[in-house]
């Protein structure tokens, strides 16, 4: 079976031979950019509008919150004072949202490829995209690969949330991409990458984090369930050069952030490294 909209249902199968299948709705979005095909649908399901690329899932209303809660709150709250943000990939605008929770930040950067990603989503996921206007976020249609290169000493933070390691996201998996990254970083600064599903991706996070801890000397990984990626379970790297994970966390925005979010909080995020023996000895 392959992945997509077929008899009423949307159907994404991974690799290892199971995966989803939600009931369909209308098709709001359908089209090519020169990167992908970028797809917006109804369901008729409790996930609401879904955006998936290349038949791919990448976000849905009713679970996204799992995903750019996790991505943005765990590396920031372990910044004593994270002021500017650069977000590779991210068109939906999710994780800008939740990075601009954070009253210290003064400008968040999105670096997105594909500029009909976010205007799909600034169009039909206005919950989701709701912060791409926002005057602290300055929005770059470019190949992050070639933007980051060069920069150095700029940002207290960075957040890969990038596509599959395949299209227009595969130069995002290379050594010299994340080296490119740690000199953009300001001293003290993290970054945070997702990284795939731990049980059916193997392969690849074992790669993923060969390359990472051959540039970082701190690289650790934290993990939470998102019910519609490929196996429920997904996995995030947490990289710095000299920040270790759960070495601090800022008590003050944890508080006031818990309360706009529905799956972080503080006992939640120090849960988020500990790891099952699977993944350990996979890393």
């Amino acid at each position: 079976m392959t992945n997509g909209l077929k008899d009423g249902f949307y159907h994404e199968i991974t690799p290892s031979g199971f995966g989803i299948a939600i009931k369909a709705g209308k098709v709001l979005f359908s089209d090519n950019s020169e990167f992908q095909k970028v797809e917006v649908f109804e369901t008729e399901s409790a996930l609401g509008r879904v955006l998936t690329l290349d038949d791919l899932m990448m976000t849905t209303e009713g679970d996204e919150f799992h995903y750019h809660e996790m991505i943005a709150h765990v590396p920031m709250m372990h910044h004593k004072d994270p002021k500017t943000v650069l977000v590779i990939g991210g068109g939906d605008g999710g994780t800008v949202r939740e990075v601009l929770k954070h009253d210290t930040v003064e400008k968040v950067v999105l670096c997105e490829i594909d500029g009909m990603v976010i205007d799909a989503c600034k169009q039909f996921l206005p919950t989701i995209s709701c912060e791409l206007n926002n005057p602290k976020c300055e929005i770059l249609v470019e190949d992050a690969i070639e933007y980051i290169k060069g920069k150095e000493n700029m940002f207290d933070i960075v957040l890969i949330d990038s596509t599959d390691p395949m299209g227009p996201g595969e130069g995002l998996f290379t050594e010299e991409f994340y080296t490119n990254v740690k000199r953009s970083l300001k001293p003290g600064g993290i970054v945070a990458a997702q990284s795939e599903s731990p049980f059916v991706n193997k392969n690849e996070i074992k790669k993923m984090y060969d390359l990472l801890k051959k540039v970082f000397p701190i690289c650790s990984t934290y993990t939470s369930n998102i019910p519609t990626y490929p196996g429920g379970y997904w996995a995030w790297a947490f990289c710095s050069e000299s920040v270790k994970p759960l070495s601090y966390l800022d008590e003050r925005r944890c508080e006031d952030i818990t309360k706009t979010c529905k799956i972080y909080n503080k006992d939640y995020h120090n849960a988020r490294f500990a790891l099952p023996n699977y993944l350990k000895e996979l890393l």
